[in-house]
């Protein structure tokens, strides 16, 4: 499952910390019997919740144009790295590097698998 931040807010409700954000998250992850909940919040990158770990990657967009399809690039990048035998955790990276070149184009955009391994590369 992957809501982004104000989808979350929605159904869990606002929060003041960091602290109370990881509460909510585990508390929904956990009541829906998810294996894991992942978060996209914008600027601020992503959060992967799982049972007892909590993975914060920050955003890699260098200027964001468009965030159309940011988040459909997201589910696409996760399906397809887990879909080849990733870990998790992996493929968590590998979306958010991918959300960020798609947010750096104009209008609707895609990734394409050279362009993901030169900004995975960069981002090591």
């Amino acid at each position: 499952m992957t809501p982004n931040r104000a989808e979350f807010r929605q159904v869990a409700g606002s929060w003041k910390t960091e602290a109370e954000f990881a509460a909510k998250a585990q508390r929904m992850r956990s009541s829906l019997g998810l294996e894991a909940l992942l978060v996209t919040r914008s600027e601020e990158g992503m959060t992967l919740f799982t049972r007892g770990n909590v993975l914060h990657v920050p955003a890699h967009a260098r200027e964001v144009y468009d965030v159309s399809g940011a988040g459909d690039t997201v589910i696409a990048t996760l399906g397809v790295k887990l879909a080849f035998g990733e870990k998790l955790p992996d493929a968590v990276r590998a979306a958010n590097v991918a959300a960020g070149i798609v947010v750096g184009k104009l209008g609707t955009a895609v990734v394409t698998p050279d362009e993901l391994a030169a900004a995975q590369a960069l981002a090591v």
